[in-house]
Parts: structure tokens; C-alpha cells; sequence
């Protein structure tokens, strides 16, 4: 924790209280309309439903752990399929294609490096988000706890091996390729394209982001998470470096809620 706030007081120090973090970042070059993001993620909500309900034909006849591995692993092959979708309209409609999206094999190390130092600067603003919630929900109700994501709860205490694995992978991988790929690869981009100014683009597309989280108590936390998600694209233009601080964040939490488990 001390060595984020460092890394957060650095940053502040160095960009003028943030005012000059993102002077030389320009908007992407795209065709996006307004319509088109909102359109992909319909796709993304449809699909879902789809495959969800296929998989669940099927998963009364099986036993609960591997109903929940099947629904699970189908929701993930419909995300895949969406990112597809993803990449073939950046293909189309950004300038330099998937390059222009922020998709370039040869930032890989340097992208990594930047998203853990980012990664550590936000972590104690993403703590202290959630303890100034827990906090103002403890004043309304004493008895208030933060509830747990479904995917820490399965990876926590169900006894199938082959379904934790599944959730590690989902909440790892899958999830922060498709997320970012929808929230700063497309809607901030495209909100960036007619506001022109950074923050206000990387502010709504967070917004976004944190409300298709099922539980509102994390929303603070998310939003900004988010933010420093946002930032990362918006300074390097490289869309890996949010989506590997994205996948250190997820990978992160389930460390630190398997160590609560076993400290039970």
C-alpha cells in the first residue's frame, strides 16, 4: 500500500496534480458512429442471454457444479465470439486497423511494466473507494458487509477443481479482454472522438463500465479502477497495457480472497 501511494504522490507530482498527464494525448482516428459501441455491446447482452439460455436446457440434468461449469464456460465462448466481433469492426473502422485500436505485439514488455506501476498508484484509491462506501454503509445499516463477486464466491468455496479453474480463467483472461475492448477500446474512443478532451471521455466510459457490475456497492471501487484503466489507454494508446492491469487486478483478488478463505 505504501509503495502505491508513492507511486500515485510521484505521478501527482510530476503532472501537475494530473492537469498535464494526458497534454500529448490525441483522439484515435476512427469511423465509429455514436450508435456503433452501444450496437456491439447489444450483440455482447444478446449473445449472453442466448448461449445462457441454451446452457440452461441443458444443465437440470447435470449436478450443480458441473450446471455452473457449463453456464459458465458457455457465457465465455459467447464473450470470445463478441471480442471477435470487436476486432473485426476496429479492423474496419479504426485508421492502422487493430494497430490503430491499441492492439501491438511488439509494446507487450513495456506494456506490462506500465500497467503494475499504474496498477499500484490506483490500488490504494480503489481501496480507499471501498472503504469510504463500507463506511457510509455502515452509518445507514451497522450490520452492513461488502458483498462478494459471484466469481470470487464459486472460486472460494465450491469443491469442483475443474469449475474454479474455469472462474480463474474467466476473471483473468477472459473478462478484462472483452470489457476493455468494449469500454476503452470502443465507447471511449468514440466519446472521445466528439468531446475531444481525455478526462471527460475516460469519466463516461467508467461510468459505463462500473454500472454492468452487478453489485452498486462496488461501483465507487470500479469507477476508479476504471479511471486508471482509462488513463493507461488514453496515455500509451496501447490497449493491452489496461487489459493486462485489468487481469492484474482480477488475478490480484482472488489471491487475496483465497488467503481470507484459508485464514477462515
Amino acid at each position: 500500500m505504501a509503495a502505491g501511494v508513492a507511486v500515485f504522490a510521484w505521478w501527482l507530482l510530476s503532472t501537475s496534480l494530473g492537469r498535464t498527464s494526458l497534454a500529448q494525448s490525441r483522439p484515435r482516428r476512427n469511423s465509429m458512429g455514436v450508435l456503433l459501441p452501444f450496437a456491439v455491446f447489444f450483440v455482447w447482452l444478446l449473445t449472453e442471454w442466448t448461449f445462457g439460455l441454451l446452457a440452461a436446457q441443458v444443465a437440470p440434468r447435470l449436478g450443480e457444479s458441473d450446471s455452473s461449469f457449463l453456464i459458465n464456460a458457455v457465457g465465455a465462448l459467447g464473450s470470445l465470439a463478441v471480442a471477435g466481433l470487436v476486432l473485426a469492426v476496429a479492423r474496419v473502422c479504426f485508421a492502422r486497423g487493430l494497430k490503430g485500436f491499441g492492439l501491438r505485439v511488439g509494446t507487450i514488455p513495456r506494456d506490462l511494466a506500465h500497467a503494475f506501476l499504474t496498477l499500484l498508484g490506483v490500488w490504494p484509491l480503489v481501496m480507499a473507494a471501498m472503504s469510504l462506501t463500507v463506511l457510509i454503509m455502515k452509518a445507514w445499516n451497522e450490520n452492513f458487509e461488502v458483498p462478494q463477486h459471484e466469481a470470487l464466491q464459486v472460486i472460494t468455496q465450491s469443491s469442483s477443481m475443474p469449475l474454479q479453474v474455469l472462474m480463474v480463467v474467466v476473471a483473468v483472461g477472459v473478462a478484462p479482454v472483452i470489457e476493455e475492448m468494449l469500454f476503452r477500446g470502443l465507447f471511449q474512443t468514440m466519446i472521445r472522438s466528439h468531446l475531444v478532451r481525455p478526462w471527460p471521455a475516460i469519466g463516461i466510459a467508467s461510468v459505463l463500465f462500473a454500472f454492468i457490475h452487478q453489485n452498486a456497492e462496488h461501483w465507487p471501487a470500479l469507477f476508479v479502477l476504471a479511471l486508471g484503466l482509462g488513463y493507461c489507454y488514453e496515455k500509451s494508446g496501447s490497449l493491452l497495457r489496461p487489459i493486462f492491469m485489468h487481469a492484474m487486478f482480477n488475478g490480484v483478488s482472488i489471491i487475496a480472497a483465497l488467503a481470507e478463505s484459508a485464514g477462515r
